[in-house]
């Protein structure tokens, strides 16, 4: 399954420059506000080392990552729910997104104008913040407004539930909270989860620094978004976009050195993935053989035929048992044969909650 984060931010914060990096594209980035209209979309191989450890052992044919979608939509502005700016239309094409990723400005720059005026990370998160709630109460009302008749009146049980939990969620926004921060129970989230609300999905700030700040690796800006972001248990990113931008365009050899000449760690696709994968409770399996080595993302808690239907959902109707072992014991033994030789190759049914890392073998009947 191909995973969605929504890349948004005020005008001049870098979302462009951004997204140019992580997608390898060329999108517009220019130095006013509303440059990008119409959302660009992006879709790039999720790294994972241990594809090209294993591409060493089987040389398959061909290796196939999973993969990560980016949209990146015009710069949102204060107001922008109400109709300024652009107004509130682009937020639709984020809806369906599993994660945001909000760019916040961190660096100083007379060149790059602020259309703000100068440069506040809190008030920018918080602007980003405001616009996002009142689109979900817009949604909230609408819903209100179709499902209030019918459980006041006909007392219907789905509508009352429904009506109640929107109740819930206005209040919270009404109290100026992200929906994300609202206790909800597994029922209660079944009922909502398809209004495709945006501040109930997992959120990441990208702090957006200078090439200068990225040799220290850090600023006072980025010391503000860390604390703020602690208090609201949201994961924070530092990256410096320009940098990643020409890093995007390096070869691997290249790259390497340009890393260690910073001091870059990690690159800031690396880390966006990374860390969404953590927020959503993401992890991922193989499938292996000499035609295909893949990787595929599942849902932590998943059992063996759950990962079966990720491939085909005739692979979880007929599901009889899974062959596994893991990957650590793969790079350990050398090669699959040598695995099994080991005893290190289970037989997993029904049950089995599937690990991260598990190479398998699905066995099936239709």
């Amino acid at each position: 399954m191909s995973l969605k984060m929504g890349i948004v931010g005020l005008p001049n914060v870098g979302k462009s420059t951004l997204f140019n990096a992580i997608t390898n594209s060329q999108v517009e980035a220019a130095n006013y506000p509303f440059a990008t209209i119409n959302p660009n979309v992006g879709t790039v191989e999720v790294p994972d080392e241990r594809l090209d450890a294993m591409a060493k052992i089987f040389e398959p044919n061909k290796t196939i990552h999973t993969t990560f979608e980016f949209y990146d939509i015009a710069g949102l502005i204060a107001g922008a729910s109400k109709g300024e700016g652009l107004g509130n239309a682009f937020l639709q094409n984020i809806r369906e997104t599993d994660a945001i990723c909000m760019v916040i400005r961190c660096f100083d720059s007379k060149d790059i104008t602020h259309v703000e005026g100068t440069v506040d990370p809190i008030r920018d998160i918080e602007i980003i913040n405001l616009e996002l709630m009142i689109s979900d109460q817009e949604q909230i009302k609408k819903r209100l407004d179709k499902v209030a008749k019918r459980a006041q009146t006909l007392k219907q049980k789905d509508d009352v539930i429904e009506y109640n939990i929107l109740l819930k969620l206005e209040e919270q926004l009404n109290q100026n909270l992200l929906l994300k921060d609202l206790v909800l129970t597994e029922e209660e989230y079944q009922v909502i989860k398809n209004f495709n609300l945006l501040t109930i999905k997992p959120f990441i700030y990208a702090a957006n620094i200078s090439e200068e700040d990225l040799k220290a690796g850090d600023n006072e800006h980025v010391q503000k978004v860390k604390a703020y972001a602690a208090k609201h248990q949201i994961e924070v990113v530092t990256i410096c976009a320009k940098i990643e931008e020409e890093l995007s365009s390096l070869s691997a050899d290249e790259k390497a050195i340009f890393m260690a000449e910073y001091g870059i760690i990690e690159s800031g696709l690396s880390q966006l993935i990374r860390k969404s994968y953590y927020l959503l409770g993401l992890e991922t399996f193989f499938t292996a053989g000499k035609q295909e080595l893949r990787a595929w993302t599942f849902k932590k808690g998943s059992t063996a035929p759950e990962c079966a239907g990720v491939i085909h959902t005739d692979f979880q109707k007929g599901f009889i048992k899974a062959d596994v072992y893991s990957y650590d014991d793969l790079i350990k033994y050398g090669s699959e044969k040598a695995v099994k030789e080991n005893g290190r190759l289970r037989s997993e049914g029904k049950t089995y909650i599937m690990q991260d890392g598990d190479v398998c073998f699905f066995k099936f009947n239709v």
